[in-house]
């Protein structure tokens, strides 16, 4: 990252009703907590919907993704770490690469991703490289960990600082969907 570039979101960027932070380091991106506006509900609530389909039809686990592309959503898709039998088959991955195939490019510049959940260093790894411009997730990963998934995910997050070295708007939603259908699904999956 090239020093002097403000990877945070301004005030006026922001939603109504978010949480103010503290001043922001003009070097690093900073992970702001928000309340939902519309659009960002509307695509998340998709995420969300994913992560219950993943788990109903025994693809993966609760999580799920959406990838928008100039105000359209260009991948809608969920984790499908057991119908493939692969463990980076996480939701965030599936949309990247079904995105890419879409667009034909490497880069995601013009896309955001909606998540879920907060993304694992995996899937965070590849929303960096992919150079989406925006990352919108609901649950913290503390979430996922309360119903059995390994708090290493969850640790990891947050010992490898890869928010604050990201060229990237990345926006926490206030929104009490995306927590709860890790209790809603809990007990009709393995982990």
């Amino acid at each position: 990252m090239m020093s002097g570039e403000n990877n945070t979101i301004t005030e006026t960027q922001k939603v109504s009703g978010s949480v103010p932070s503290v001043v922001p380091d003009q070097d690093h991106a900073t992970v702001e907590f928000a309340a939902a506006n519309d659009r960002d509900h509307k695509y998340l609530t998709q995420a969300v919907e994913e992560a219950y389909i993943g788990v109903e039809c025994g693809d993966g686990r609760p999580f799920g993704a959406v990838i928008v592309h100039k105000n359209e959503i260009l991948v809608s898709c969920h984790n499908m770490v057991l119908k493939y039998k692969d463990p980076t088959a996480h939701a965030e991955i599936i949309a990247i690469r079904e995105a890419c195939k879409k667009l034909n490019e490497i880069k995601l510049s013009e896309c955001e991703l909606y998540a879920s959940c907060e993304p694992c260093p995996m899937c965070f790894g590849a929303i960096h490289l992919s150079r989406l411009k925006r990352l919108v997730y609901g649950a913290k990963a503390e979430a996922a960990v309360a119903i059995g998934f390994n708090s290493i995910i969850a640790d990891g997050v947050r010992g490898i600082g890869c928010y604050h070295k990201s060229n990237l708007e990345i926006i926490k939603l206030d929104v009490s969907i995306a927590e709860q259908v890790f209790q809603n699904t809990k007990g009709k999956f393995s982990i």
